[in-house]
């Protein structure tokens, strides 16, 4: 059996010790030591055993709550850190910010649940009802665009940037003169990345083609024409853009364009925003969900 040792003059506890101080186990030290999250004060050269100040019980024991709340190794080196440094209103906040984010996941998989267990039993069909489908024509417009793969947790930020940088450069090229909207080239899920396109109609080709110019490769901009496209659609409140409730605007659509008998689709789904987003209430209109029809 080893035996507590003193480097620099300071006694060090041997990992059964330290273990039974901390009031963990042996194998869970070694695991945040492997993980880096608690390094051992010594390690012996010789017989590779590993060795802990009494002072990082506090540590230990911290540690492991954290990670009872399954939070990342980035995040739990980040509040110990904070700890460490005295800093224990920065702890606190890194905790809550990290829990807030727990909760806005389990609130929407909440959600995800429900939707599917009225999938499942049948009983979907009343909430598609309640959604209004129609169709528009919509004349060809040029688009400057920005695509990008995606995967569903970074799909609204990413939409909400790209779309506020291609409305600023519409200025450049004779103003908007439609909504913006966002193709979806594939599905954009926790699994699949798309990729999705952003595009906002524009006046001047010759101009939008000088500005994608100018930026070269830095968002994979580009600018394209939109053929004329007639659009099966129905419109939905903010509150119901968040997933899954646009899961199931989408559904309801395709199976209003099932129903018609000689549809076909024309082209990848899309959304398109024409409200103003940040002024919006959650039971106003904004988007359209809609699929490209012939």
């Amino acid at each position: 059996m080893t035996e507590d040792v003193a480097v620099d003059d300071e006694e060090l506890l041997t990992i059964g010790a330290f273990a039974s101080r901390s009031r963990l186990s042996a194998k869970a030290l070694r695991l945040y030591d492997r993980l880096g999250l608690l390094a051992p004060a010594h390690v012996d050269e010789t017989t590779g055993y590993r060795y802990y100040r009494a002072g990082q019980a506090e540590r230990a024991r911290l540690v492991a709550l954290l990670r009872q709340l399954d939070m990342p190794l980035a995040r739990i080196a980040e509040v110990v850190g904070a700890v460490e440094t005295a800093d224990g209103d920065t702890a606190a906040g890194l905790l809550s910010g990290y829990w807030a984010d727990v909760e806005a996941r389990l609130a929407g998989q909440r959600t995800l649940a429900a939707y599917l267990r009225g999938r499942l039993s049948g009983r979907s069909t009343e909430m598609y009802e309640t959604f209004v489908v129609e169709t528009v024509r919509v004349p060809a417009q040029v688009v400057i665009t920005e695509t990008r793969h995606t995967l569903a947790d970074e799909l609204p930020a990413w939409i909400g940037a790209s779309l506020g940088r291609l409305e600023a450069a519409a200025r450049e090229c004779g103003g908007m003169t439609g909504a913006p909207f966002v193709v979806y080239h594939s599905e954009v899920s926790m699994e699949s990345d798309g990729p999705a396109e952003a595009c906002v109609p524009v006046a001047d080709e010759a101009a939008a083609r000088a500005w994608a110019e100018r930026q070269g490769r830095a968002w994979e901009t580009r600018v394209r024409v939109e053929p004329v496209r007639t659009l099966a659609y129905t419109r939905i409140r903010k509150a119901q853009v968040a997933h899954p409730q646009i899961l199931a605007a989408f559904e309801a659509v395709e199976r209003w364009v099932a129903g018609q008998g000689g549809l076909e689709y024309d082209g990848p789904c899309r959304e398109v925003y024409f409200a103003d987003w940040d002024a919006a209430g959650p039971e106003d209109p904004v988007c359209d969900v809609a699929f490209p029809v012939r």
